[in-house]
This record gives structure tokens, C-alpha cells and sequence, in this order.
């Protein structure tokens, strides 16, 4: 059985080192002194992304063979409440407990006899859940209020252009070559034969078809 220090970070400022640090000294208090550290960049508002190394693990605790797992921040494991649930139920099942530096107040419920235990932790874990997914709407609705436009052009608070870019002049005309050369052509087939996705096609064909119909 061992332990696990399991990192995650989502942008090039996080430093991993800052959550290493804080998981280390939390370790020492739970007198959990040996432990492996697994370190992976993806962004926490990417739930459903391939996490390779976060995957790893969880072959590890289902195979029995991890006891303690521990995380800077819950939001390190998953932001959607019903999946960190399900993974603490998992880890449940398989006699390996969460820790989080952030969230340390949680190893008291630990003590708690059962059945009162899993209720307490359940609410509070619903709780947690609720806060994570409401701080990141909060978060989305910031950057999206900070959206401008300027000039008929859509930029972020940064200055970045926002929205899919314009398609090139060059493309727009192979697109109405092809369609004017074969209009029967499929729009799967004038896509491969543009290298333009079907969606994008598929709004300039139209277009198309209506100057030429005008």
C-alpha cells in the first residue's frame, strides 16, 4: 500500500512546486511521510479531458494498492460536484482516503463512527461540490463580461481576439469553385477537397447558393 501526492495544474503560471510544498507539510502532519508524487498540466475546468496520469492512479486504487491519496484542493480531482462524489465513493470501496491541504478541516469526519460518518461527509461533500461548480460559472461569467468589441472585432479584457477566425479569401473561392464546378458535390466531399470543416462549408455554401440566387 502507498501513498500518493497527486498534482495538477492548468496554466503555464501555476507553479506545481507551490501545491507540492503545501501537500508535503500536510502530509507530515498526518505522519504520512513516504509517498510517491504524480504531476500532470490540464485545465480544471476540463473535466471530461484525458488525464493519462490521473488515470494511472486510479488503476493503482482499484487494484487495491494505494491508501491515501493526497491533493492540494479538491478542485484538483474534478470541479463537477457528481464526479468527485463518484470518486470518493469509489475510493470508498477500495479503502483509500482523500486528503486535501485546503480542505483539512475534512480529516475530523474521518473520525466520526459509523453510519453517521457517510452522512456527514456526504453533505459536506455536496456542499464542496456546489461551491467548486458555482465558482467556476462566477469565473466564466467574469471572463465573458469582460469581453469588448471594437471595430466590429471581438476582444478579451487581455486584448486577444475571441471567436472563430474569418475565413481566408483564397478558401471561400476554392469553396465556390468546387461547388460551381460539381453542384451536386456533397458537402463532406467539398470539404475534403478544401481541407474546411463540413460546419464551415456548409454556412459559406449556403451563402453561396444565395449570391448566386439574387
Amino acid at each position: 500500500m502507498k501513498t500518493i501526492i497527486y498534482l495538477r495544474t492548468s496554466t503555464e503560471e501555476q507553479n506545481p512546486e507551490n501545491q507540492l510544498k503545501d501537500c508535503k507539510y500536510f502530509s507530515e502532519g498526518l505522519n504520512l511521510k513516504e509517498f510517491e508524487v504524480f504531476q500532470e498540466k490540464q485545465s480544471a475546468f476540463k473535466d471530461d479531458s484525458k488525464r493519462e496520469v490521473f488515470n494511472s492512479i486510479l488503476k493503482e486504487i482499484k487494484k487495491g494498492k494505494v491508501d491515501h491519496i493526497i491533493v492540494w484542493d479538491w478542485d484538483r480531482l474534478f470541479r463537477n460536484r457528481k464526479k468527485l462524489i463518484s470518486f470518493f465513493e469509489l475510493c470508498k470501496i477500495y479503502k483509500c482516503k482523500i486528503h486535501s491541504s485546503r480542505q483539512g478541516y475534512f480529516e475530523d469526519f474521518y473520525k466520526i463512527p459509523a453510519p453517521f460518518d457517510e452522512i456527514v461527509s456526504n453533505l459536506v461533500l455536496n456542499l464542496m461540490g456546489h461551491m467548486a461548480e458555482e465558482e467556476s460559472k462566477k469565473k466564466s461569467e467574469r471572463v465573458k463580461a469582460a469581453v469588448r468589441q471594437k471595430n466590429g472585432v471581438t476582444k478579451s479584457y487581455k486584448g486577444n481576439k475571441w471567436g472563430r477566425k474569418k475565413l481566408s479569401p483564397q478558401k471561400l473561392t476554392k469553396i465556390k469553385e468546387c461547388y460551381q464546378n460539381n453542384p451536386n458535390a456533397t458537402i463532406r466531399k467539398i470539404a475534403l477537397e478544401t481541407g474546411v470543416s463540413r460546419s464551415v462549408v456548409h454556412k459559406y455554401l449556403h451563402e453561396i447558393k444565395e449570391g448566386i440566387s439574387k
